[in-house]
């Protein structure tokens, strides 16, 4: 448990200078590739977003921008990709390289915006990423100094929407996660506290108004309106259609579309969407893979399930089973939420013997909000009698 809350912590001091850079051309031709190439990395176009960006170094060597965007190629990689499967070496090397030329502008004048505001976003990506991976000394050193350059940002430069990313989502976490973990309220006391309301004021600010950060700040409150934190599924909805309509090249951005329909309960459009998504992993198409598959392949089945297709819906479920272990992750919520479904299908089916063995499975594993007590019900009373 101390471990966890020290992550999060970790993972909030990081988080707080995500994308908060501001740059600024005077040649029209700079900012035209970063844009074109920002557009290539939302839709996972790699290798594009890499021409763009390698213009800018070339003509502009002594600015970060080109580097930082370099950098940011690499960081959706690994987003795509996942940690765990992903080789980190580039990504750490791009950052080094960005925040060495916003060292040599500091150098010359320590309250250079330009040098401040990359080699902030530098650290914070890297916090971002030592923590995920639990490095957790890393993430700490990154996290706090990244920390004490937004404070000086927002000193230079007090209202700038491309600095309001980070403030927002520093007010909003500092301020929600002792709410959510009252563990953290002891930790926070050596931080600056937070404002919920303001924070998500800022973030739909940057969202709206940021010149370069405004895709960032909508995939922060695309977590920030998830079930997670707020579990405001309307606005939810609104954040993963405005990312899926305008990156379908992003899997990443189209599964939360698709889980966004879910929760609001438009299953016929949410099942046309997962069969998509089911899809992109049969075509081989980038980031569409087995957890992308195995979420569709849930989604399916109970949608099936709960529009009363229970014979349809048995061989996605079959099919989630295999993937889960095939992941190694046999016991998680989807395996544990897919084995119960299932039982429930073996009642309404009335192959009772089948049915108690699902649930019997179920009450080996560990207890997931409250699945023992559904289980046990069952057990006693065959689903739906």
């Amino acid at each position: 448990m101390k471990r966890t809350l020290f992550g999060i912590i970790l993972i909030l001091c990081a988080f707080v200078t995500v994308s908060n850079a501001q740059w600024v051309f005077s040649k029209q031709d700079a900012e035209f590739n970063i844009r074109r190439g920002m557009t290539c990395v939302y839709n996972t176009r790699f290798d594009s977003a890499t021409i763009y960006f390698n213009r800018v170094i070339s003509d502009y060597p002594d600015h970060p921008a080109g580097y930082f965007m370099d950098a940011m190629v690499e960081w959706w990689k690994i987003q795509i990709q996942g940690v765990s499967k992903s080789d980190p070496s580039a990504f750490l090397y791009k950052i080094d390289r960005v925040t060495t030329v916003c060292d040599k502008l500091i150098e010359k004048n320590e309250n250079d915006i330009i040098g401040l505001f990359f080699k902030g976003g530098a650290l914070g990506f890297r916090g971002r990423y030592y923590a995920s991976s639990q490095s957790w000394l890393k993430a700490a050193n990154d996290g706090r100094e990244a920390l004490d350059i937004l404070v000086r940002c927002s000193k230079i430069a007090p209202g700038n929407s491309d600095i309001m990313l980070g403030t927002g989502i520093y007010n909003y976490y500092a301020a929600s996660l002792p709410e959510k973990y009252p563990a953290l309220k002891t930790v926070m006391v050596f931080l600056p506290s937070g404002d919920k309301k303001l924070g998500l004021l800022q973030l739909e600010s940057a969202s709206k108004n940021a010149k370069f950060a405004n895709v960032e700040a909508k995939v922060l409150l695309q977590q920030v309106y998830g079930p997670q934190f707020d579990d405001n599924r309307t606005e939810y909805n609104r954040i993963c259609t405005d990312l899926y309509t305008s990156y379908p090249g992003n899997a990443i951005f189209h599964r939360k579309y698709a889980y966004s329909l879910t929760l609001l309960g438009q299953n016929d459009t949410a099942q046309s969407e997962w069969r998509k998504v089911l899809n992109g992993y049969r075509t081989k198409q980038f980031g569409y893979d087995i957890q992308a598959a195995r979420e569709a392949l849930y989604y399916i089945g109970t949608i099936n399930f709960t529009n009363g297709k229970i014979d349809e819906a048995l061989p996605y479920l079959y099919k989630c089973d295999e993937a889960c272990r095939a992941l190694n992750q046999d016991d998680d919520a989807f395996m544990i939420k897919l084995n119960i479904t299932i039982g429930k299908i073996y009642d309404l089916q009335g192959q009772r013997e089948l049915a108690l063995k699902q649930y019997n499975k179920v009450l080996s594993w560990d207890d997931l909000k409250g699945s023992h007590d559904e289980v046990k019900q069952y057990i006693q009373k065959p689903y739906g009698k």
